[in-house]
């Protein structure tokens, strides 16, 4: 095989040109297991994600990183890389270095290198496009397809199933705190997205709504009311520039909006403040900004400032009408601003802002369908409200596409589905449902896929 590939090759080669995925041994000389490849990351970090095998140490899982050449791994500086710590095997063409595979923390991950077992040349693999042909596909290796009206049904049980698992968590998270407290961890935990996740739960526990809906009681000014609650947050969270290293000096304070907020932290210091490298701030994408998505919290506390958030956002979803249900719940969570943030991604210099959206309606409607209707159908069981239970359903079933995300793509390409099939929300989570408990657990032979009569 000649020595010119690409690490793109290789990637292709990995993801769908090992037909050999049993009897493979690593560099070090144990024997492993390929039960799935992972799928392809988008984000930092390695190149796939949520791999399966099984070693002498039993079934592992985690991210596979490739190269080219094993010394790659030290080239691109992976060993001094906390990200990359999650790596679980090094995929490789050629191993060309005595040195281990090490990561940030010390552990060692074993080498797999592939031409050990590629033994076809690789003018036979080409397209004519000079791309390699894609082969046996994981999932359709061991499927024929299905009748389309099947695989929909699946993937409807399989979005109902996420649904109630979503459902039956906020369930018992009602048994044991406030429901206003339970709907706002889940909000903030949606607004750090994949990233943020954590740190925003964190900052749910360490903050709590009541204190957040308290400190503007009696506050007649909405600008005063968005100052108190978006000091409270950010300072909480660490993220004022009197908490951070790399500071922007007085004269680039805007409108004076930063020393507002500055003095309103002093005047409500708390103790338990998070510090400012509990965040992902690193090559984020502007709306997906920790700064930018507490400061939407702020806003959408603002909004139900009156009723407060729980009843607000509750009543929302009971009002909503199941034709055109989802425009109106969107524009319950859609946050817009003006002044300082309109024109700022962060403080100080702001950069350009193509909008001054804080709050887009993607990921407001990634909120309702993920938390906000999931909640009200458990908070509405948990208070025997059936109508809200069935309004809460019946908003899910129709409710449209999302954006497309990594994992959607990756299983609508492993199970060679269209757009058109894949055209709900609840069929959307389905497939990240078949993912989370078939796909990345190994679970191979139980997926309803290979039987035709579990479908």
């Amino acid at each position: 095989m000649p020595n010119n590939l690409t690490e793109n090759q290789i990637i292709e080669i990995w993801q769908h040109q090992l037909l050999e995925r049993k009897r493979l041994v690593t560099e070090g000389g144990e024997s492993i297991e390929i039960v799935y490849p992972g799928r392809r990351n988008d984000d930092r970090g390695a190149d796939f994600r949520d791999a399966v095998i099984v070693t002498r140490r039993g079934l592992m899982k985690g991210d596979v990183e490739v190269h080219v050449k094993s010394s790659g791994w030290r080239e691109h500086r992976h060993h001094r890389d906390v990200v990359y710590n999650r790596v679980i095997l090094h995929v490789v063409m050629w191993h060309n270095t005595k040195r281990a595979t090490c990561l940030q923390n010390g552990r060692e991950v074993p080498v797999l290198a592939l031409n050990n077992y590629i033994k076809t040349p690789l003018s036979h693999w080409r397209n004519g496009d000079g791309s390699l042909t894609r082969r046996n596909r994981h999932c359709l290796a061991v499927a024929p397809r299905r009748a389309t009206a099947s695989v929909a049904g699946f993937l409807d049980r399989a979005g109902e199933e996420r649904f109630l698992a979503k459902a039956a968590r906020f369930q018992a998270d009602l048994a044991q705190v406030a429901a206003s407290q339970c709907l706002y961890r889940g909000i903030m935990g949606a607004l750090g997205y994949s990233r943020n996740k954590l740190p925003f739960l964190e900052l749910a526990g360490r903050l709590p709504l009541t204190m957040l809906e308290s400190i503007t009681q009696g506050v007649v000014s909405d600008e005063e009311c968005l100052a108190r609650q978006q000091a409270l947050l950010l300072g909480t969270a660490g993220l004022l520039p009197s908490q951070r290293r790399n500071k922007p000096p007085e004269n680039d304070w805007d409108d004076g909006w930063l020393d507002k907020l500055e003095r309103r932290w002093t005047s409500c210091r708390r103790s338990r403040v998070m510090s400012a490298d509990a965040w992902h701030l690193f090559k984020i994408r502007p709306n997906n900004s920790p700064i930018r998505r507490l400061v939407a919290m702020s806003y959408l506390l603002l909004r139900y400032r009156e009723r407060g958030l729980l009843a607000g956002l509750i009543s929302l979803v009971k009002e909503a009408p199941l034709s055109r249900g989802d425009h109106r719940l969107e524009k319950g969570l859609l946050v817009t601003t003006s002044g300082y943030w309109a024109s700022h991604l962060d403080f100080g210099p702001g950069g350009k802002i193509s909008s001054p959206t804080l709050l887009g309606k993607g990921r407001a409607a990634d909120i309702i369908v993920n938390v906000l209707l999931p909640f009200t159908f458990a908070w509405g069981a948990a208070t025997a409200q059936a109508e809200a239970v069935r309004q809460a359903f019946n908003l899910y079933r129709r409710y449209p596409r999302l954006t497309v995300n990594s994992v959607e793509r990756q299983m609508t390409a492993q199970l060679g589905l269209s757009r058109r099939l894949v055209n709900s929300a609840q069929r959307q989570q389905g497939l990240i449902h078949i993912y989370n408990n078939l796909c990345s657990q190994g679970r191979c032979n139980s997926c309803p896929l290979k039987n035709q009569k579990t479908l």
